[in-house]
């Protein structure tokens, strides 16, 4: 009966992983292996070149986009 109750209560506390979209320096650090500056200033650009306005967010495709980097092999490397 103790281990129906456990499992029960397992099954309704796990959460479905949910995937982030934005992308950060410290990602980009992981990818391209150069400093958080290099990131932060990269990240900059690539909003510059897309019109982007300083509050907007950049989304991770769009980032494979601009460094023309396929998504699927960066997918395994950001975590949440």
């Amino acid at each position: 009966m103790f281990s129906k109750l456990c499992s029960a209560r397992k099954t309704e506390t796990m959460k479905p992983r949910t995937a982030r979209i934005c992308i950060y320096p410290k990602d980009i650090q992981i990818i391209t292996g150069k400093s958080e500056r290099y990131s932060r200033h990269l990240i900059i650009k690539i909003k510059t070149a897309l019109n982007k306005e300083k509050h907007q967010v950049l989304t991770i495709r769009e980032f494979c986009t601009y460094m023309g980097i396929p998504y699927e092999s960066i997918q395994g490397l950001i975590t949440n």
